[in-house]
């Protein structure tokens, strides 16, 4: 199990930086991510956000491999069927040789209509258009149909899917699933049986909504905000370009709230050890790949992405080491 972050490069009007600056601090974020340790540097991907939410995050992956070494480099996600086939085949390959061989390709349907009009894309297929594309983008790879290909054989491939349709999705295209829920898992695990892949091969990954401090209670004051822009930009998007209504916003104090059914809050700001704990109950008995944290909402302040990268990369990867291990012995010894 790796431990990763996920930078969107948001940069909001209230907070907002030079964009040469914003880019080349999210990059050396990424070195410091590297050099301490993260098991993997993710981008993801949105259009028409005025916020600059990343567009392209392909582009942004090659920037990151060819500053770092070890890191894997992830997306989570790209979304294939705003894209030709051979035009993400090309540009994955490239991000692997220039990683040497470290990309991660997290693939995802979409929601938004705008961002399908966008490309002149049909929205209503997006699905369909996915799974085809992700196969011609396999074929294309194996039979030689793009130069270069990539060093990896195969790349590992993630499909960011919700819901029923999406876990069976992934399960039938034999990729890793970028969504970890019990719930889903056996829907995914039936998928691999009816595609025809070995259900052993099952794996998932997932972003959680997670950000460590050394002190919680502080953080979350300084943070707030940002969650609150962030969280009213998705839900106000995500309804454009249909009939429904917008959703009302949320206030700063609105968005520490965690359901009574002790499942996920919008954001939980934990010290590591809290975190392990939390995770651990979440995760334990699936087979987990990467676990992907924000490195920053929103704009939020540069001394908090700062320490929360370090906590993630040093101190939290240990501890979910030694829970797993502690969780091996018991399970050996019928404890």
């Amino acid at each position: 199990m790796e431990v990763g972050l996920l930078f969107d490069l948001r940069n909001p009007a209230q907070w907002h930086r030079p964009w040469a600056d914003h880019y080349a601090r999210t990059l050396e974020y990424c070195e410091e991510a590297d050099q301490r340790g993260a098991g993997g540097v993710w981008f993801t991907e949105h259009h028409l956000f005025e916020d600059g939410y990343l567009p392209q995050p392909l582009t942004f992956a090659a920037a990151a491999a060819a500053r770092t070494r070890r890191v894997r480099i992830g997306t989570a996600v790209v979304l294939p069927a705003l894209r030709k086939p051979a035009q993400l085949a090309e540009e994955a390959a490239l991000v692997d040789l220039i990683s040497g061989g470290r990309l991660e390709l997290g693939l995802g349907a979409g929601y938004r209509v705008p961002e399908y009009r966008l490309f002149d894309a049909e929205f209503g297929r997006r699905f369909a258009r996915t799974g085809e594309t992700i196969e011609e983008v396999r074929r294309l790879w194996s039979s030689g149909g793009i130069t270069p290909g990539p060093i990896q054989d195969p790349v590992p491939l993630w499909g960011g899917f919700y819901g029923p349709r999406g876990a069976r999705l992934a399960g039938k295209l034999g990729i890793g699933l970028l969504h970890i829920s019990r719930e889903l898992f056996p829907l995914y695990r039936e998928g691999l049986i009816e595609g025809g892949h070995d259900p052993a091969t099952a794996r998932v990954s997932d972003l959680l909504p997670v950000m460590l401090a050394d002190d919680p209670e502080s953080a979350w004051a300084r943070i707030a905000p940002h969650l609150a822009y962030q969280m009213n930009s998705y839900r106000q998007l995500s309804v454009e370009g249909t009939d429904q209504p917008r959703p009302p916003l949320l206030h700063a104090e609105d968005v520490r709230q965690r359901p009574a059914d002790g499942s996920w809050g919008l954001l939980e700001i934990m010290t590591p050890e809290q975190a392990v704990e939390r995770i651990h109950e979440r995760v334990g008995g699936l087979p987990v790949r990467h676990l992907i944290f924000w490195a920053s909402i929103a704009g939020m302040p540069d001394d908090l992405v700062v320490r929360n990268i370090e906590l993630v990369s040093q101190r939290l990867r240990p501890l979910l080491r030694e829970r797993l291990t502690a969780q091996r012995q018991e399970v050996s010894t019928g404890g």
